[in-house]
């Protein structure tokens, strides 16, 4: 029997208290009594609903995260291994290490002393992409938001972005210059595809209450390395290449600790491809 699509709504809306509270404290103790009595679930039914919407159980889940977001910060930061560990939530960086090498078959330290070593996917530098660049404050933004789960070039952003647009319509959000973004959680070169992670964003004035699958929450401000590119998305994998790879060690920035985001400046259904103007905003020290 189909779950009926208000009661599907209600659990997902629990699901995103739940996901973005993992996500904002991978550094502590993520206690799975406490995110049940979060979620409102019985502890009962809690690890089933959990599974059944994120594909994984709850435990399995954190761990991926912590790992996945140490192995780049091992790659794109010069933070010690022991830093690494305690900001993704290990009292001890022999603990990383074993969950590691359970992921990956190689120790933090090997995985940063052996730059060959592809657990990652190869990397494709395009000095020739069309990129301008800037350095910026950005105040934080408030967004609604819905979350989406899969390979970032098969989502249906059509569906999540009308469905964010329904939500304005209904709790009369209107306003003047309504940004469309996307927070994309996870690196596609450590991630599974099916597992990647994307929150697809519109930032306004104001807010209203999360509702059903539509989410709200703060994007951090603070300073961003920003690069606007112009051309079709299908490009957007070298983009962010090119910037880890070249940009960021060249201008001598550390990254932050937040997901950077990408802001769409132009519609596709009115643009040509080689005229899409995409900014990917990444968050710096």
């Amino acid at each position: 029997m189909e779950q009926k699509l208000t009661t599907k709504e209600e659990y997902l809306k629990r699901i995103n208290v739940i996901v973005e509270y993992i996500n904002n404290h991978l550094d502590e103790n993520i206690d799975l009594g406490m995110l049940a009595e979060m979620s409102g679930f019985s502890p009962w039914h809690f690890h089933r609903i959990v599974r059944a919407f994120l594909g994984e159980p709850v435990g399995a889940f954190i761990t991926r995260v912590r790992v996945e977001t140490a192995a780049r910060l091992l790659r794109y930061s010069d933070l010690p291994v022991q830093d690494i560990a305690y900001r993704v939530g290990y009292d001890v960086p022999s603990s990383l290490s074993k969950s590691f090498k359970q992921f990956y078959g190689i120790s933090p330290n090997g995985y940063r002393n052996n730059k060959n070593y592809t657990i990652m996917k190869p990397v494709e530098v395009r000095p020739d992409l069309k990129l301008e660049f800037e350095e910026q404050v950005l105040a934080p933004k408030q967004v609604i938001y819905v979350w989406l789960t899969g390979a970032y070039n098969q989502l249906d952003y059509c569906a999540a972005w009308q469905k964010l647009w329904n939500y304005v319509r209904e709790e009369n959000l209107f306003a003047p210059d309504v940004e469309h973004i996307c927070v994309y959680h996870d690196d596609p070169k450590v991630t599974e595809q099916d597992k990647l992670r994307t929150s697809v964003c519109l930032v306004l004035p104001r807010v209203g209450k999360p509702k059903g699958e539509v989410g709200v929450k703060e994007i951090p401000g603070g300073k961003y390395a920003i690069f606007r590119y112009q051309g079709p998305y299908e490009n957007l994998h070298a983009v962010y290449d090119t910037i880890y790879a070249k940009w960021i060690p060249e201008k001598g920035y550390k990254l932050g600790d937040t997901p950077g985001f990408e802001k769409y400046l132009n519609h596709p259904d009115h643009t040509t491809p080689e005229n899409l103007i995409t900014e990917i905003c990444i968050p710096v020290q």
